[in-house]
């Protein structure tokens, strides 16, 4: 397996583009099983689970091809309503295909996903959204198995907590239902703001996205679309925390402020200057940083998924920091790889009491999951000596080409091949 060895030691200056929304595209690409026909995305990210879920939907009939940032599903064909263990255990993003299949083809089997090991994230809210809808489902073998007569019917959907794929996943159902259905307690992400924007220009009637009630009123059929994907705001983050922790000045083009409030509101509070600019959002960062305390909580809070990056600038902060993770329960596995490398981080159930050292030392390090991965990175980049992430292929799932993007910054980076 790959590893990324770093040099730390350096403030990164300069700019860099984000690329596009891997959680963006996911659900979009999914939602092209809705239509017959040829649909086009563009600024797609060379991602490793996006290519999984090209393989996904290839194998359910459609034809599949990418060039530059630019993919296309035909799903003319879509013979085969199935989603295989061997593809959907990697990456629990393939359950994004059990709605659209299910409203077009009037059945589905979908394997029980797989993804991060960051704790339990059921599909029960899936389920019983579509089983609101009309859909009968069993769970058999490890598959869940959903059909219908007909078309699904428009219901009122309650979600017991808000789900971003769960959301998703209904958005995406409803939109070929027979009458209305009224989503209630939705997810509010941006991602999912995308989604229904996509679907809407396929033909969908969809009101209140971004909002926690949604509204879709669903029609016969849907048309092909042709969609530009949106900047990662989870890369722009990451990429903002990168010159937040090495003291650096840099400019993140297409970095979009709306969808990261929370976070700028965090870094600004421990001294970085964050601005807008035309092109994007720069951060000017002192030489080092100051405590501060935040939870997680689903957009528009702090987002989980860059808990752990903000978390490896606070282990060298000035002061003590508190972070309580109240989306997923085992999102502190690269707690124990930070101190490895001299971090003081003391853990209490789902609360982590950071006290900022003045510098760490590098190490080889592990990385357990995507996001824990990229705190690495950016701990390494502030780390004396050298630093060995190993088992970077959970960084390959998120981030295109990160390594790159922050030597172009004037980071001592580079991937050792397998």
């Amino acid at each position: 397996m790959d590893s990324i060895e770093i040099e730390g030691g350096r403030p990164l200056h300069g700019e860099v583009t984000v690329s596009g929304s891997k959680n963006a595209t996911l659900p979009q690409i999914a939602a092209a099983l809705l239509a017959p026909g040829r649909s086009t995305f563009r600024n797609v990210p060379d991602l490793a689970d996006i290519r999984t879920m090209g393989r996904l939907i290839a194998n359910m009939g459609p034809l599949v091809s990418s060039d530059r940032g630019t993919l296309s599903i035909d799903a003319t064909d879509l013979s085969n309503p199935e989603a295989p263990y061997e593809l959907v255990k990697t990456m629990r993003a393939s359950v994004l295909v059990l709605g659209p299949l299910v409203a077009r083809c009037g059945r589905a089997r979908v394997s029980l996903p797989g993804g991060c090991a960051i704790g339990a994230r059921p599909i029960d809210q899936h389920l019983k959204a579509l089983q609101a809808l009309g859909a009968r489902i069993e769970l058999t073998h490890g598959y869940v198995e959903a059909q219908s007569d007909g078309r699904l019917r428009g219901g009122r959907v309650l979600f017991d907590l808000p789900t971003v794929t769960g959301t998703e996943n209904l958005l995406m159902a409803a939109a070929l239902a027979d009458g209305e259905t009224v989503l209630e307690n939705c997810a509010r992400e941006p991602e999912v703001v995308a989604l229904a924007e996509a679907l809407v220009s396929m033909g969908a009637r969809i009101e209140g996205a971004g909002s926690s009630t949604i509204h879709i009123q669903g029609v016969a059929a849907l048309r092909p679309l042709d969609r530009a994907v949106i900047p990662d705001r989870i890369e722009a983050g990451t990429l903002l925390a990168a010159a937040a922790i090495t003291g650096g000045d840099v400019l993140v083009r297409g970095a979009r402020a709306v969808d990261l409030e929370a976070a700028i509101a965090k870094l600004r509070e421990a001294g970085a200057a964050i601005t807008e600019e035309p092109a994007g959002l720069r951060c000017k960062a002192p030489a080092r940083l100051d405590a501060v305390d935040f939870i997680t909580a689903p957009f528009p809070g702090f987002p989980t998924d860059l808990q752990a990056q903000l978390m490896a600038c606070l282990s060298v902060a000035r002061g003590a920091s508190r972070v309580v993770e109240t989306v997923f329960e085992n999102r502190f596995m690269h707690v124990q790889e930070l101190a490895r490398m001299g971090a003081d981080i003391a853990v209490d159930g789902h609360t982590a009491v950071v006290r900022g050292v003045e510098r760490l030392s590098g190490a080889p390090v592990m990385a357990t999951d995507l996001r824990a991965s990229a705190s690495l990175v950016l701990a390494g980049l502030r780390a004396e000596g050298k630093t060995i992430v190993q088992r970077v292929y959970h960084l390959d799932r998120g981030y295109e080409g990160l390594e790159q993007k922050l030597a172009g910054l004037g980071a001592r980076i580079r991937r050792i091949k397998a």
